[in-house]
């Protein structure tokens, strides 16, 4: 079967290390797009899409969030499936209806977290599992009809409304990344110093666990794919069906 299309909406500020990640973890045909610079695709013709993390926060009144906020709006009333990461979670959570707000502390380092074992996005994930994460900002109140999936201490970790996945840890993180990240951030030294040693071989192999929700996601998307794909179908039989003259 053709690779699946799908649309990255990458809102890292030009980080290579993003670009880097979901090429390395969204096992399909990316069309990837700057967000940060108002770029947004021209159309829906992608099989689904998928919105990065970034280093602003979604109720900032920046002037490039406005496109990609109509953007995915749309898609998502045309019924295409989508995986927000971090920013990305809190993104589609905001268009959605829900409420994103600063939670007046700073999650980093590498996290336990928990999911409810009610969504195919963490099968084969174990019910308590290792993240990497990076966040102030969090999903206070979910969309309305949107199914809490995944939680620790801190916040909400993953949601899901129909055909639309968010989840707030970083599933694409490597070491290298995580160190960066660590590096440049507001820190007391002593806090900074803790999170770095945090970043061993053997949590990093903990945390691949969590990179499973890529390929469920793209499995979901296939099967997307698949029902849109018979639905055309039928419709053609039945409009040629209707035009036929016995």
């Amino acid at each position: 079967m053709d690779q699946l299309r799908i649309a990255v909406l990458n809102a890292a500020h030009r980080d290579e290390n993003t670009t880097r990640n979901f090429r390395r973890e969204l096992d399909a045909s990316l069309a990837e797009f700057d967000a940060t610079e108002g770029e947004v695709p021209d159309g829906f013709d992608y099989d689904g899409a998928v919105v990065t993390g970034s280093r602003s926060s979604v109720y900032w009144d920046d002037e490039w969030m406005q496109p990609i906020k109509e953007w995915v709006g749309d898609a998502i009333d045309r019924g295409m499936p989508f995986l927000g990461v971090c920013w990305g979670h809190q993104l589609l959570a905001d268009v959605l209806g829900g409420t994103v707000e600063d939670m007046g502390a700073y999650e980093v380092g590498y996290s336990e977290i928990e999911h409810y074992g009610n969504s195919r996005l963490f099968d084969d994930i174990d019910v308590e599992f290792t993240a990497f994460t990076s966040h102030s900002d969090a999903v206070s109140e979910l969309p309305p009809g949107a199914d809490p999936l995944a939680e620790n201490h801190y916040s909400n970790h993953g949601f899901r409304k129909d055909r639309v996945f968010g989840v707030q840890f970083h599933p694409e993180y490597d070491a290298k990344t995580a160190r960066e990240l660590v590096h440049r951030k507001d820190l007391s030294d002593d806090r900074r110093q803790s999170v770095l040693e945090e970043i061993t071989e053997e949590n990093y192999q903990k945390a691949c666990e969590a990179k499973l929700v890529f390929d469920n996601f793209l499995e979901f998307v296939r099967e997307v794919r698949t029902e849109n794909v018979a639905v055309a179908a039928e419709c053609e039989d039945a409009t040629a069906t209707v035009g036929r003259s016995d």
